[in-house]
């Protein structure tokens, strides 16, 4: 049977680098066609191609058996081409309906919109494909799972028989994940085909029908779930053979480095977001805080850093009373901060990856010497970080903006990490990165553990906390759920307390002994 899709040679050059060299790939109607590849590797920049974001240097498109031009979004769009991309594009306050018809709107008499029929379509999609989506619901309302389901229901209204799923599962609890594989299966059952991004070795094994992996720029294999194993696709995206698993000795916390006690913060349109949290994170030890985002996490960590106020409790890193402190006063408390936004709270776009290297130390030497910088250190200083984080960059010059994603996160963990902390608070600290360095970036935050540091991990990805941390907490609607050593919580009942299930609910039940 002919593909649903064909690129052929798609190159793709941007001044001084090779994005994508002289790709083929081919997609069949009601296949899930999974592509792999490390940061930089060109996932990004050939999907958008596909979409029309970008135009290829050169190469071909072909939609059945037909070579198109894609020039941009709505040509995508004609052509039966859709995306939903890792950070939703939907619009809080309005009603799920407004969302899907946002810029396709419906009309009658020629200028009223025309809702109920819009209505009436977001339903019929939504049974078809079991969506289970209210049309009428605000999207703010709506959990995380149900808010990704809009999404797919946006590019369905526009008649998508090609779905581009970019990290579909990022930020999903795994009740969602699972329910999400049977939406995609729906989907694919109903003659759609599926292209599905993601760094989750585990379940492109799960889902795909095929896999295609990308290496800097090219392709480098392609193969089936059955022919393969999670251990050979990550050796093929990195070009090394990598250890899949977390390995760390017991941990021997010591002192007590950060207590929080009774901690009300409010969010951007002043409601609590967090509700009377209490914990302790002990020298030695790293707790792990998991939830699906959105619950409160991102309020708390800007009130631990200083970045946003407390309305009532305390703070205190190493026994000093830090409440409402600035972030420069948390630093000096000998604090590590990686951020869950690197693009606004961790870098400054413009500046070059030399300098956002140094944007916590920058008044302290080596760097400074009275009020002048020290150019030459700073830069020695750069080289070595980029070769020690295998930071991918054209030079220490280059303007962070230009960096893939996972690159620019590697250059905040990267400046964190460049010395003495007592605490480390890291807050989605291996988001968008490839396999390679995400082992990278856990067996140094195990070593800044076993070096004597306190760690809070903050993650959505619940594997990610479950291997690293030796206490895990459950954060629900701003309130913490439970305080569990990590080797007595199990992936279903954390998946119910992320969900908002009580811990003696979640709790599991042993089984019952019918008498003989």
């Amino acid at each position: 049977m002919a593909p649903i899709l064909q690129l052929e040679g798609i190159t793709k050059v941007f001044p001084g680098v090779i994005a994508n060299d002289h790709i083929d790939l081919s997609l069949h109607q009601g296949e899930i066609l999974a592509l792999l590849g490390e940061n930089g590797a060109g996932k990004s920049t050939l999907m958008n191609i596909l979409y029309g974001l970008y135009a290829p240097t050169s190469g071909r498109i072909s939609i059945n058996g037909q070579e198109v031009v894609i020039s941009g979004p709505q040509d995508a769009i004609r052509q039966g081409v859709g995306m939903v991309h890792q950070h939703f594009m939907l619009v809080p306050p309005l009603t799920v309906t407004e969302n899907v018809m946002l810029g396709d709107e419906l009309v009658h008499r020629g200028i009223f919109l025309d809702r109920r029929r819009a209505a009436a379509r977001v339903r019929e999609i939504s049974e078809a494909y079991g969506l289970a989506v209210n049309p009428e619901a605000i999207i703010r309302t709506l959990p995380v799972g149900v808010q990704q389901r809009v999404e797919i229901i946006k590019v369905l209204y526009r008649s998508a028989d090609i779905l581009i799923l970019d990290e579909p599962t990022a930020v999903l609890t795994p009740q969602e994940v699972l329910d999400l594989f049977v939406i995609i299966r729906r989907l694919v059952a109903g003659g759609k085909s599926v292209i599905f991004i993601s760094h989750k070795l585990n379940e492109v094994m799960e889902l795909a029908d095929r896999v295609v992996v990308l290496r800097r720029g090219r392709k480098v294999g392609e193969t089936t779930p059955a022919e393969t194993t999670e251990e050979a696709l990550a050796t093929m995206m990195v070009g090394r053979s990598v250890s899949l698993s977390v390995d760390k000795s017991p941990a021997r916390p010591q002192e007590s480095v950060l207590e929080v006690s009774g901690l009300d913060v409010l969010d951007d349109r002043h409601q609590l977001a967090v509700k009377n949290v209490s914990f302790e994170v002990h020298q030695g030890e790293i707790v792990g805080l998991a939830g699906v985002q959105g619950n409160g996490q991102t309020e708390l960590v800007e009130a631990l850093t200083g970045m946003r106020p407390s309305i009532s409790g305390t703070v205190r890193i190493d026994g000093h009373d830090v409440t409402n402190a600035s972030p420069r006063q948390i630093i000096e408390h000998d604090v590590a901060y990686v951020p869950e936004d690197r693009q606004q709270d961790g870098l400054v776009l413009d500046f070059a990856v030399s300098d956002n290297l140094i944007l916590n130390t920058y008044y302290r030497p080596p760097f400074a010497r009275g009020i002048g910088l020290q150019r030459d250190v700073i830069d020695a200083s750069a080289r070595q970080l980029v070769q020690d984080f295998d930071v991918r960059t054209p030079g220490i010059d280059t303007a962070v903006g230009n960096l893939s994603g996972g690159n620019q996160q590697k250059v905040i963990v990267a400046r964190e990490f460049n010395r003495p902390i007592q605490l480390l608070i890291a807050s989605q600290p291996t988001r968008g990165l490839d396999v390679g360095s995400i082992e990278y970036i856990h067996s140094r935050i195990i070593a800044q553990r076993d070096g004597g540091a306190g760690v809070l991990l903050i993650s959505s990805e619940l594997d990610e906390v479950m291997q690293l941390a030796d206490r895990i907490l459950v954060m629900f609607r701003g309130e913490l759920m439970a305080d569990l050593p990590a080797d007595e919580a199990g992936r279903d009942q954390l998946g119910l307390l992320m969900a908002g299930v009580s811990n003696a609910q979640a709790q599991p039940q042993p089984e019952e002994v019918s008498g003989s």
